[in-house]
């Protein structure tokens, strides 16, 4: 009967875990549908503000903004976006592994001279480089209780004087990019220097840019001080796009993974009712078979 009380234990712990890993599912649906109307009324906006100031970035001169001064990358901050809870399958580990192999691969040198920062956006990237005794700069973890572009902006701002004085030669992003509740996929994208625009297929072929690549904008008062004015604030947007893509890729991940978890719960219960109900008919047989014996001795 030992055995019994044991599977039964153990059924009750899976229902249990079943119940809460369901009611999880539900909050972050309930999350992700708020996270994907907020990332999908953003992006347009900022691609087009995006493909705006990169045709107009590429016929100025590098002086024409600080943002756009491409130095040596002697300095490295690396911002790393994932979100302060777990239980969200490979979410955030996706994202430091990410993160990692981007240093590894293009500022190894950097790392060994320790001039590359971090800027963790989530509590679980910022307690995994502070362990790992990386230059973790400020706490940034209350950005999710309250998550919109004024408070995002407090962040870029910090990492665009930090650039224009010097403390950093080159800003790169890390973060998860939703497309919907079953894929994320990690993206990787330099912040500053603002880059400039790549040449497509056809202009690295015939080596002369396509004239009708180029839009023509009817600018006032003047090409330099919309640039001026613009690049700032496309920055801070791009974060803030970032933050909300990680945002949305977050529930969603924990929705798919909170599925799963139901899903395996089920499983794992079927095969301990199975068990329950072999042992309990091993200890019936078990019993019957006793008293028989017993009725059998005691007629002898």
């Amino acid at each position: 009967m030992a055995n019994l009380k044991e599977v039964r234990n153990r059924i009750a712990s899976v229902n249990s875990t079943q119940q809460i890993t369901k009611a999880m599912k539900m909050v972050s649906a309930a999350k992700l549908r708020r996270a994907t109307d907020a990332i999908v009324q953003l992006r347009p906006y900022a691609n087009k503000l995006n493909d705006l100031l990169a045709n107009l970035s590429a016929t100025l001169e590098d002086g024409a903004s600080p943002y756009l001064q491409d130095r040596e990358p002697v300095r490295v901050l690396v911002v790393v976006v994932s979100s302060n809870r777990g239980l969200a399958g490979a979410f955030n580990s996706n994202a430091i592994k990410t993160a990692n192999n981007l240093i590894a691969e293009k500022y190894s040198e950097q790392l060994k001279a320790g001039n590359v920062s971090i800027v963790a956006i989530g509590k679980k990237s910022q307690e995994y480089y502070e362990r790992r005794k990386y230059n973790v700069i400020g706490n940034n973890n209350d950005l999710y209780q309250e998550l919109n572009f004024i408070n995002a902006s407090k962040i870029t701002e910090a990492i665009m004087e930090g650039f224009i004085n010097g403390q950093y030669d080159r800003v790169e992003l890390v973060y998860n990019h939703f497309r919907n509740a079953a894929v994320q996929y990690l993206i990787t994208e330099q912040l500053l220097p603002v880059p400039k625009p790549e040449p497509k297929k056809e202009e690295l072929k015939t080596k002369t840019p396509k004239i009708e690549a180029q839009v023509d904008y009817i600018l006032e008062p003047s090409k330099e001080e919309i640039v001026e004015q613009l690049i700032p604030k496309n920055i801070k947007i791009q974060l803030y796009r970032a933050v909300l893509d990680s945002n949305a890729s977050e529930h969603g991940a924990r929705m798919t993974a909170m599925d799963k978890a139901t899903d395996n719960a089920g499983e794992l219960l079927k095969s301990l009712k199975l068990s329950y109900n072999q042992a309990r008919q091993a200890a019936i047989t078990t019993e019957l078979t006793e008293i028989v014996s017993g009725a059998a001795a005691l007629g002898g």
